[in-house]
């Protein structure tokens, strides 16, 4: 078994990723809203908008999972991130309703850390450690919460368009730390 550094390492660095993760999932649930009246989208339109990232999350999982067994868990969640920093900073300059079902496709790329980083983190701690482990993972997914309290403020500063710029940065400077400080 691993050093108690190193795996306390590899459990903070997973679990700032994917509370970034999770914060830039649902991001349609804010920006959202000024899209639609930007746009003039009507319910459904809405309803898909904010849904797209949330089905390509559900969908990625099962390949993201093999994937991790296969290539481990550090390359993939890297990968995953840099993989979604572009769409994500790109939608500030969409101006379609398709522009932004397309990168919302891409976006929801990180829902799908999940499947990634709990199979990782808990090959870095005896059975009888794996549950707390766990449940320090997997209070990343608060970060679908703190999503709510930065894009408003990012968007009361500047307007909607902010949001995916800094979210873009927090994505790589993310990655960046977590491939840092973990490990395979």
């Amino acid at each position: 078994m691993a050093s108690q550094s190193k795996a306390n390492s590899v459990l903070a660095s997973s679990t700032l990723a994917f509370t970034v993760c999770f914060t830039i999932w649902m991001m349609f649930g804010v920006i959202g809203i000024p899209i639609k009246t930007a746009l003039n989208l009507n319910e459904t339109q809405f309803g898909l908008l904010t849904a797209m990232p949330v089905l390509t999350g559900s969908l990625i999982r099962v390949p993201l999972g093999i994937w991790t067994d296969r290539f481990g868990g550090r390359i993939v969640l890297f990968l995953l991130m840099l993989s979604t920093v572009i769409p994500i900073y790109m939608i500030s300059y969409a101006t379609e309703y398709w522009h932004f079902l397309v990168l919302g496709l891409f976006v929801g790329l990180a829902g799908g850390s999940f499947s990634v980083g709990t199979p990782y983190v808990a090959r870095w701690f005896k059975k009888d450690r794996q549950g707390l482990a766990m449940g320090i993972f997997g209070a990343g997914n608060s970060g679908a919460a703190v999503n709510k309290f930065i894009a408003p403020v990012l968007i009361a500063a500047a307007g909607w368009t902010l949001v995916p710029k800094v979210y873009a940065v927090m994505m790589l400077a993310a990655a960046l730390i977590f491939w840092l400080f973990s490990s395979t």
